[in-house]
């Protein structure tokens, strides 16, 4: 049971969660795959791959794997897979969100050997390609697809809009055959509703859940690295003015949010690069809570003509995590308690993306997005550029310090990649503020007795059906 219904299956927006969770791993593989418990680069569709220099690879692929429409996998799908994400034109999230201002080209070498040159130098360029699902040469180049064709233990079945989406196992898979031969995707917003339905035998996962949604012995608790935010539109007043961003960070009770949103389950964000992740800045403290100190800001700014009577909209997404509504009336009534004017507007997944990802409506007035993200790729680099950076896909602001700053990082390797990304941090939190952290959440899914499972830090945005299993065996 999903809590909302994936927009599209296609490989290249698979770095969304609600189309990542059903796509990535199940349908579409990558070159390599990322171990979200021991952080490790495993061989998947290459089974192995050397440096050349400092900005070509090349990849060993495997043999004998065949896509769901029984053509081969080879390096001419590999090298098609990858120039398809490049395309501007096709517009894919994963470009955004791993590769940004990134240029790559590939060349066939044989049927299982492919190299692929980065016009700059990087350095983890393996993993970066593991978030590239592979399809055949076959698939529009131009546009993308609902319903994509991968190497995957599973394919598409049938898709009611609106009902539900089942998987089918691909019997002619290259590595083990998952136990479950089909995998039924259903969506309700409510998580009792979810819940119950696990309780009640209707349905054996369900997922997004909170402790009061009631799904008593079936719940299991983990830990995730998703960190809740609200993005700030910087560069619109009255949020251009950096003492109404610190304001809103000062007028947020996070501890409050903790303990009655998210039930005592996570602690407070600090940044949006998460602990275990190369790039952490483990100086960097939460936002203290201080209302005063929030209102006299806001005085002093008014004093100064900034408007700050300006209405500022939250654009809130419903279901995006438990009592996602609640959480956005306790940031509007805590940001009118210091003096800003502010409405809330909840939408589906599809409204929120259009505010989320470039370009955004322009139409609009100053905007606070609720937002969360989790690196799943264990590299700051997956966060700075798109979600920060002036150009990111993801970004509503950004300055050309900061992207300096992210590109020394991008560029180093070990001990000064890390730093330079932790300083990137530093400097956005102390010279810019533009995002108002709330709480690294924990997670709660319900199993029914069928289903032996254990989620994991990346079980959020990546569900592998594969790694379910019949209970007792």
């Amino acid at each position: 049971m999903l809590k909302e219904e994936p927009p599209t299956l296609e490989p290249c927006q698979s770095s969304q969660n609600s189309t990542g969770l059903v796509t990535r791993s199940n349908i579409s593989e990558g070159l390599t795959s990322r171990d979200p418990a021991t952080g490790e680069l495993n061989p998947a569709l290459a089974t192995e791959w050397q440096q050349l220099d400092e900005k070509t690879w090349l990849f060993t692929l495997r043999d004998g794997v065949k896509f769901h429409d029984g053509t081969a996998f080879d390096a001419e799908a590999a090298a098609f897979s990858i120039d398809r994400m490049m395309n501007p034109d096709l517009g894919c999230d994963v470009t955004g969100q791993f590769f940004a201002d990134q240029k790559l080209t590939t060349e066939v070498v044989s049927d299982s050997q492919l190299k692929v040159t980065s016009a700059t130098p990087d350095p983890i360029l393996p993993l970066k390609l593991s978030f590239v699902g592979i399809v055949p040469v076959t698939t529009d180049q131009q546009n993308k697809v609902r319903e994509p064709i991968g190497t995957g233990p599973y394919h598409v079945g049938a898709w009611q809009p609106g009902t539900s989406l089942t998987l089918e196992r691909f019997d002619d898979y290259w590595g083990e055959l998952p136990d479950f031969s089909t995998a039924e995707y259903s969506w309700r917003p409510e998580g009792t509703i979810r819940a119950a339905m696990v309780l009640n035998n209707e349905a054996d996962v369900a997922i997004t859940l909170s402790p009061e949604d009631g799904a008593g012995d079936s719940a299991v608790e983990y830990d995730t690295n998703e960190v809740t935010y609200m993005r700030m539109d910087a560069g619109k007043a009255p949020l251009n003015d950096i003492r109404v961003r610190e304001a809103i960070n000062y007028a947020l009770d996070k501890e409050g949010l903790l303990a009655s949103i998210f039930a005592g389950k996570g602690k407070l964000a600090t940044q949006l690069v998460p602990e275990g992740v190369t790039g952490h800045n483990p100086d960097l403290q939460p936002w203290p809570y201080d209302m005063e100190k929030a209102k006299a800001l806001i005085a002093e700014a008014k004093a100064d003509g900034v408007p700050v009577d300006e209405q500022i909209t939250i654009i809130g997404r419903t279901g995006f995590y438990p009592r996602a509504g609640e959480a956005m009336e306790v940031v509007q009534n805590s940001l009118t308690e210091a003096g800003l004017n502010v409405k809330v507007e909840m939408g589906d997944v599809n409204t929120w993306l259009q505010h989320l990802l470039r370009p955004v409506p322009t139409d609009f007035g100053p905007r606070l997005l609720m937002g969360m993200h989790g690196n799943q790729a264990g590299d700051a680099s997956f966060t700075l550029r798109n979600n920060l950076g002036s150009e990111g896909g993801q970004s509503s602001y950004g300055t050309p310090e900061l992207d300096a700053l992210i590109a020394a990082g991008e560029s180093a390797t070990g001990e000064k990649r890390a730093q330079a990304f932790a300083d990137a941090l530093a400097y956005e939190r102390e010279e810019i503020v533009r995002d108002a952290m709330m709480v690294k959440v924990g997670a709660m899914i319900a199993l029914s007795p069928v289903v032996s499972y254990e989620p994991n830090s990346a079980s959020g945005d990546e569900m592998r059906v594969a790694d379910m299993h019949r209970a007792g065996q």
